[in-house]
């Protein structure tokens, strides 16, 4: 044992190495679902994967040739027909979306179907997720239409190229996961502040209205925008179309036999279009034009902008918002099925290569969407193929059939809208965070009503900061003790000491201090992290105490790591009142000496006992006496 350290049989971590799953598992390593090789192990510690003999040969052939994984391609291992199948499915659900999530956004039909099959065609082929389906999404609505209207539809593309291209650069510097290190409290605050005031923007095309403007303004105009619906006879038949839609999203799935697996968007759709039809029904429909005339590729006018500070925020913003929503999704897909995970770097680059496409177009940015990759799951699907096939369909349609979509009423658009926006808003969440943590349940429901009243971007970041605070309150939950036993104030303190903590800290330095007693014993060896500001308050305590000569100050430290703390010699807190021994004359009492005189040479495992041994008055000779008996 090393003079000067107090051991205490601890042993010290082994610090293993943290790997990207990219690093170790390449996407060309993905694992098949029918396959016979075994699936990585993933360590217990988030974003880090245990190293296993398996894992440098994990992508081998089997015995029919076959590799674990995709085997680079899109249709390996797939039941075809299982395949297409499910891609039908996820046209008949993305169809009314890319539509809807465009008429809602202020921007023509066609550039939410350029979206939705670019999410197809261009993300879809892409390895990062499997099953995850990406489109034109319910959550940016509101973003596009504050864009929009702030800098117009042309530099809407620019908008979007740049976020793409950012996305790339993010992905390719491996910051995908860093998406993943956010709350979960600020996650769903974020989904409800998306979705509250999408279901209030959303009310007015439910009944051929035009909304008034921001969240706030549509929240405080509902009621008489209520009353003005049934007062005339086509709105409330088109508020009557909008309803019946959201009623029917929700009741569809309750509907027995294989009839509920036709997704209720459509069906509601279908109803719309017949109603419409109807003699003496007068509502407003979808105006559709060329969708290869809507493309807008943007111009040396459009780029110039970017020297605009508002146009660089929303190219951010978009960034931000677009990632985190795509990533999040990522985790939720990864939970309704068994197969490969989401390699999240690739992911955030597939996103930005799409985002980039949809840039260049002039169309609306895309993220990852729940409810399709949701239907997708549940169609059965098993690979990419089905995914791209969707965005196949969206463009055969869009380009064979674009008189069938100017029959769709917009009352019902904004019905299936409505419906997205109740599901985003999740009211349910709201009670069940305040059962389970009502401090995550502030921060949700800051991050919720500063979304609505101000923007998605500043809400989040409020919601983050929020988050921060919250985790650095519970960091800092010290318990500190004091009492007087004899003729010694003690203070014990256990926990993490933080500046958040001081105020308490310097109360009960300043009972010790005034108790009036001869000693005083600063006990902090059950103290897990001490951080600076507190650790100079009671350091400057205790050199203030001992400079008056009147008391004896024993200060016992734990060797924690942090700043300011060196390997080395550490100097006696105080020059004893007689010669301190040689080490060769303490070689059998050397932890003796170093409890009264400090460690000398302290490692990076010695715990600190700082222990003034100056006397006081009237117990000089019991000092010397110690002495004595332990030093012969």
């Amino acid at each position: 044992m090393t003079s000067g350290r107090h051991a205490r049989g601890r042993i010290q971590p082994v610090s293993s190495p943290s790997y990207d799953i990219d690093e170790v598992f390449p996407p060309e390593a993905a694992h098949d679902p029918q396959s016979t090789q075994p699936m990585p192990t993933y360590a217990p510690a988030a974003g880090t994967v245990r190293e296993t003999a398996e894992a440098p040969g994990f992508h081998k052939a089997d015995e029919k040739g076959k590799a674990g994984g995709e085997l680079g391609g899109i249709v390996q291992g797939a039941d075809l027909g299982t395949e297409i199948t499910a891609s039908l499915v996820v046209f008949l659900v993305a169809l009314p979306l890319c539509i809807g999530v465009a008429v809602a956004s202020g921007t023509p039909a066609e550039l939410g179907i350029i979206t939705g099959v670019v999410g197809g065609l261009v993300v879809g082929m892409t390895r990062g997720s499997t099953l995850q389906v990406s489109g034109p999404a319910a959550g940016l609505t509101a973003l596009v239409a504050e864009t929009v209207e702030a800098h117009g539809i042309a530099m809407l593309g620019v908008i979007v190229l740049m976020s793409g291209l950012l996305q790339i650069g993010l992905g390719m510097i491996r910051l995908g996961r860093m998406f993943q290190a956010i709350s979960i409290a600020v996650v769903q605050g974020m989904l409800a502040g998306i979705g509250l005031p999408l279901m209030f923007s959303q009310s007015y095309p439910l009944a051929d209205a035009t909304a008034p403007g921001t969240a706030i303004e549509n929240i405080l105009g509902f009621p008489a925008h209520v009353l003005a619906t049934f007062a005339s006879g086509q709105t409330a038949i088109a508020a009557l179309l909008g309803i019946a839609t959201v009623v029917l999203s929700f009741v569809w799935k309750k509907v027995p036999g294989p009839v509920s697996r036709i997704p209720a968007a459509l069906v509601a759709v279908a109803i719309g279009i017949v109603v419409a039809a109807l003699p003496g029904v007068e509502v407003k429909t979808l105006q559709v034009g060329d969708l290869l005339s809507a493309v807008q590729v943007p111009g040396p006018e459009q780029f110039a902008g970017l020297a605009d500070p508002a146009v660089l925020t929303a190219v951010l913003t978009f960034t931000v918002i677009a990632s985190a929503e795509s990533l999040f999704t990522a985790a939720a897909v990864d939970r309704m099925h068994d197969g490969p995970r989401t390699r999240y770097n690739t992911e955030l680059i597939a996103q930005g290569a799409g985002n980039t496409v949809c840039g260049i177009l002039g169309a609306l940015p895309m993220t990852a969407v729940v409810a399709r990759s949701s239907a997708n799951v549940q169609a059965g699907a098993r690979t990419r193929l089905s995914r791209t096939l969707h965005g196949l369909w969206l463009l055969a349609f869009a380009l064979l059939l674009p008189s069938v979509l100017a029959l769709i009423p917009i009352s019902v658009l904004a019905g299936v809208l409505v419906h997205s926006g109740w599901k985003l808003l999740a009211p349910e969440q709201f009670p069940k965070m305040w059962r389970q943590d009502r401090g995550e349940f502030v921060v949700m429901a800051i991050t919720t009503g500063t979304i609505v009243a101000t923007a998605l971007l500043e809400g989040v970041l409020v919601g983050l900061a929020a988050g921060i605070v919250l985790a650095a309150l519970r960091m800092s939950r010290t318990s500190v003790e004091h009492r007087t036993e004899g003729d010694t104030a003690k203070l014990v303190m256990t926990g993490n000491a933080t500046f958040l903590r001081l105020p308490k800290v310097i109360d009960a330095l300043e009972a010790v201090g005034s108790a009036g007693t001869p000693r005083i014993r600063l006990d902090l060896m059950g103290v897990t992290h001490l951080d600076h500001a507190c650790r100079s308050q009671i350091e400057e305590f205790a050199a203030q105490k001992r400079a008056s000569g009147a008391v004896r100050v024993e200060l016992l430290l734990p060797d924690l790591p942090g700043p300011g703390r060196k390997s080395g010699p550490a100097p006696s807190p105080v020059s004893p009142s007689w010669p301190p021994p040689q080490p060769h004359e303490r070689s059998s009492s050397g932890a003796l000496y170093d409890a009264f005189y400090g460690p000398s040479q302290p490692g990076p495992s010695a715990e600190w006992y700082y222990l003034d041994t100056r006397p006081f008055e009237g117990l000089q000779d019991s000092e010397d006496a110690r002495w004595r008996d332990h030093h012969g």
